[in-house]
């Protein structure tokens, strides 16, 4: 007879049908580097014209060869998905035609740069949202980024760098990947092809050398590439070691938001990374005082929230809004029910710490078991 926890535990229809359309999912490969010029896309026509060879039905989506004669020749007799020609400020912008690639139905699809940002009149905003809808049709997806597109390294990027990196993927589509391969190249050799002419034109190479091309910002991106290969390679391994003897993730993560507090991106992206390496879903927590309701706070405060919970979404945490006169004890409540491990602050610029310091000291008090990260 079943009890009911059993009846409770039991598998559902719906959980069936999710099964299903997970394994009708495209599987998608990554070719990961420190920067341009290392070889990401070279690799990725090499491993299609190999898979060509075997039988397989392989199709360019979308290729940029930036005119440098190795790349070019790589192309061979890959068939090419004919682009989208988009008007752009008087320019002729080509961009991959999503639905010709679909309507082709190709078993491999090759789409470079990951990160890059589609004209107005494309599909997608993003390259990366037409990945997405590739891999949901069931076509698998070869594909290059840089390191510094991730979306929780903008700001370490930034300080290492100099650099803001405008074009950012949301680390969850990285994390989905089936392989990533990490194609390294050193400094010096970076910067040997560079001066050569095989990574841009004559013209911009002493410029490129004198600001993004210097040994140190070269080094430091390679350590970048190699540390999150090896920390996406670990998560699956631990994915898939969890699955096999059905242990639980190592964590909650929680992030409280404020309308208030300073760099609301910097908090996340460290949120953001913080789950990632332990595996577990997170959550970003913006509890409405009266104080905060509609009517007592500006529309420029508003709008912050707004768009910080906006962007929560975008990198994969989970929005939860709680109303409450008291934002520490909504905080604690939360953090009991949902098994939280982590929590994660921002600092207050304004009260040098008045009101952090009273949050973070009732948060420890509460939660002694909790992992408190001021950011």
């Amino acid at each position: 007879m079943a009890t009911a926890d059993n009846v409770q535990n039991r598998p559902t229809a719906d959980d069936f049908l999710s099964i299903i359309r997970r394994q009708q999912q495209g599987k998608l490969k990554i070719y990961l580097g420190a920067c341009a010029g290392v070889g990401k896309t070279y690799q990725m026509l090499v491993e299609g014209n190999r898979l060509k060879r075997q039988g397989i039905d392989v199709v360019i989506g979308y290729v940029e060869p930036h005119a440098r004669p190795d790349t070019i020749a790589q192309i061979g007799d890959l068939e090419i998905v004919p682009p989208l020609v988009a008007q752009y400020h008087g320019l002729d912008l080509r961009e991959m035609d999503v639905d010709a690639v679909l309507a082709r139905k190709p078993t491999i699809a090759l789409v470079d740069e990951l990160a890059h940002t589609n004209a107005p009149q494309s599909r997608n905003r993003k390259r990366y949202e037409d990945v997405e809808d590739l891999l949901r049709a069931g076509i698998n997806v070869i594909t290059t980024v840089n390191v510094q597109h991730f979306e929780s390294l903008y700001n370490i990027v930034e300080e290492a760098t100099g650099v803001r990196v405008k074009e950012r993927v949301p680390d969850e589509i990285i994390a989905k990947a089936d392989q990533i391969v990490n194609i390294d190249l050193p400094a010096e050799d970076l910067q040997e092809r560079l001066q050569a002419g095989k990574i841009y034109p004559p013209e911009r190479v002493q410029a490129a050398l004198a600001n993004f091309f210097t040994t140190r910002n070269l080094t430091r991106l390679r350590e970048m590439t190699l540390s999150e290969t090896a920390n996406l390679l670990d998560r699956k391994q631990r994915l898939a070691s969890e699955q096999e003897h059905d242990v639980s993730a190592l964590g909650q993560v929680m992030v409280a938001v404020s309308s208030r507090g300073p760099d609301p991106g910097r908090l996340l992206r460290k949120t953001a990374r913080l789950a990632t390496q332990l595996n577990a879903q997170w959550y970003a927590v913006y509890v409405r005082t009266p104080k905060e309701s509609a009517t007592n706070i500006d529309a420029e405060l508003q709008r912050r929230v707004s768009d910080t919970l906006e962007m929560a979404q975008t990198m994969g945490g989970l929005v939860i809004l709680l109303k409450h006169e008291n934002v520490a004890a909504a905080l604690i409540s939360f953090a009991r029910e949902y098994g939280i491990t982590h929590i994660v602050l921002g600092r207050s610029g304004r009260r040098r710490w008045s009101f952090r310091t009273a949050l973070h000291d009732e948060l420890m008090r509460e939660l002694p078991g909790v992992d408190l990260v001021i950011v």
